[in-house]
């Protein structure tokens, strides 16, 4: 290891006889925006006008324009990074794929990005397009791009910058189970990220750089592996978890930066709400002998932009007629927070799970699941328009009915639970069902209790017994790690569109009284 870090906030002091620390980085970065171009609240969702009037709005692409600006005339020398996943979340994807992301990147000037899952989510035409229209390198070393040529001319493993006369080697990773979370067809192999990376630092490091940041979409837990598993790498700036680290934010999910193998490791939550700022020194040797900062909340305290506001207003101009259509009324706050759907019963999964089977009950339909990671933002209290509907449900997933035995619905059960402490977006809210889970057990070993409603009461799940389920498209067709769905008996996958399924379903249950119940607990 190059490393001589030792602390997660101080610098560490030179040791007698060391070389002197000679160079200074500032990495700026941020990840999982999620096309979220205009204001968010807390919860990630569209910022009404009340709170945009109150001053309570987040983040928002003019925010971020000042933020790094600012940023940047602060240090003599920076590079701005983004940890993937641009892609999908807003009514802004939904109309502009990611021409808009591109022409918002382009203008701030980033350096370096990640493939993210979701950039996969349109297929590998709208993602090689997506990558061609970038001013930058987009990188992605854990994939084997051979059967898609027209993508490999557009992404490399790694790249090399020069900043202040110093050579900066930046590697790429996405997600090893791409092809679980999105959809990159048939034609790519990713691989290990460990081997990936080392392959890429061994590289590197025989062409004599000696200042290596590895721009990781993995997730945290991923990441703390990597650094365990590899030797040469700097810097690890995250991706994918949508975790927050800091100092100095309440909640937050550990240190800025957090230190893993001597590797500093930093992430910045999500949604552009918080722009991470680490100060990275290295001595002549090319160790790392200090890495310091934080992430900058960008609140109302943060000046917006007035020429980018009014660029956004222009491109989203053609999505007001459907964002501002009322569909209901929502008597509290339905919440859709990431942290409780990918880890417990939560009141949007309720909701979207409950939303599905009343939409196919007639058809004899007894069960929906509905994967946690499909839910991506809150809807508050008050007129729920079909904008609030299509930020929760973005992916235009529809329904999807099939057949399966008892015996395959526990295995997906398990499946569902078996990477809880991840975060994985793979976590079954249900309707039609009951079930417990004991993370003290192993995966594979965790659900139990499992009963299915019948009549006017529940009974216990049958092995042996066919069931009917309703699930999204998505699941169905082996994503989130669902594979015992793949070849389930009668499937059906092109019912209506799931937002469109939930939004009726608001509409015929104004106004809407979030609930949780208890159908899933945990031991």
């Amino acid at each position: 290891m190059r490393h001589l870090f030792l602390g997660s906030v101080a610098a560490v002091a030179l040791a007698p006889g060391m070389a002197l620390a000679d160079y200074t980085l500032t990495i700026l970065h941020i990840n999982d925006f999620h096309d979220r171009f205009e204001a968010v609240s807390a919860s990630g969702s569209r910022c009404s006008d009340e709170a945009q009037a109150e001053g309570k709005c987040l983040g928002g692409i003019a925010r971020l324009v000042p933020a790094i600006a600012e940023a940047r005339a602060r240090h003599a020398n920076s590079l701005l990074l983004d940890g993937g996943d641009q892609f999908q979340g807003t009514l802004f994807h939904t109309q502009y794929l990611g021409a808009m992301s591109a022409e918002f990147m382009n203008r701030i000037g980033f350096e370096a990005m990640a493939v993210g899952n979701h950039e996969f989510n349109h297929g590998v035409e709208t993602l090689a397009a997506y990558a061609k229209a970038l001013e930058f390198p987009f990188l992605m070393a854990n994939a084997d791009l051979t059967g898609e040529p027209g993508l490999a001319a557009e992404v490399q493993k790694s790249v090399v910058i020069e900043k202040a006369g110093e050579r900066i080697g930046i590697i790429g990773l996405t997600p090893q189970n791409n092809a679980e979370l999105s959809s990159p067809g048939p034609n790519i192999v990713f691989t290990d990220p460990v081997a990936a990376t080392q392959g890429e630092v061994d590289r590197l490091t025989a062409e004599g750089v000696n200042k290596i940041i590895l721009l990781s979409h993995s997730g945290l837990a991923e990441d703390l592996r990597i650094a365990a598993g590899v030797t040469g790498v700097d810097v690890i700036v995250g991706g994918h978890s949508h975790t927050l680290l800091s100092n100095t934010v309440e909640g937050a999910a550990g240190p800025y930066p957090t230190v893993a193998n001597g590797v500093p490791i930093v992430q910045a939550g999500s949604y552009g709400i918080y722009l991470g700022e680490l100060v990275v020194t290295w001595d002549d040797a090319g160790n790392v002998v200090s890495a310091t900062g934080d992430v900058t909340l960008l609140d109302a305290s943060v000046p917006e932009d007035a020429d980018v506001l009014a660029r956004v207003a222009e491109l989203g101009a053609p999505l007001e007629a459907i964002r501002n259509e009322v569909v209901a009324e929502a008597a509290a706050e339905i919440d859709g927070a990431r942290e409780n759907c990918r880890a417990r019963e939560c009141a949007m999964g309720n909701l979207v799970a409950e939303a599905m089977l009343a939409r196919v009950k007639d058809q004899g339909v007894q069960i929906a699941i509905a994967n946690g990671g499909g839910l991506r933002a809150s809807i508050d209290a008050g007129p729920v328009t079909k904008g609030e509907v299509l930020t929760v449900l973005p992916f235009q997933n529809s329904l999807s009915t099939f057949q399966i035995t008892g015996e395959a619905l526990l295995a997906a059960l398990e499946n569902g639970v078996s990477q809880v402490e991840e975060g994985s977006g793979r976590f079954p809210q249900v309707a039609g069902m009951k079930y417990t889970f004991d993370l003290s057990q192993p995966a594979g070993s965790r659900v139990s209790d499992v009963m299915v409603a019948e009549g006017d009461g529940f009974v216990a799940l049958d092995p042996a017994k066919i069931y009917s389920v309703v699930s999204n498209d998505f699941v169905r067709k082996g994503g989130d790690g669902y594979a015992m769905f793949v070849d389930a008996a009668n499937a059906y996958d092109f019912g209506p569109d799931l937002a469109d399924v939930t939004a009726d379903f608001l509409a015929a249950n104004a106004p809407y009284a979030p609930f949780l119940d208890g159908r899933i607990t945990q031991k």
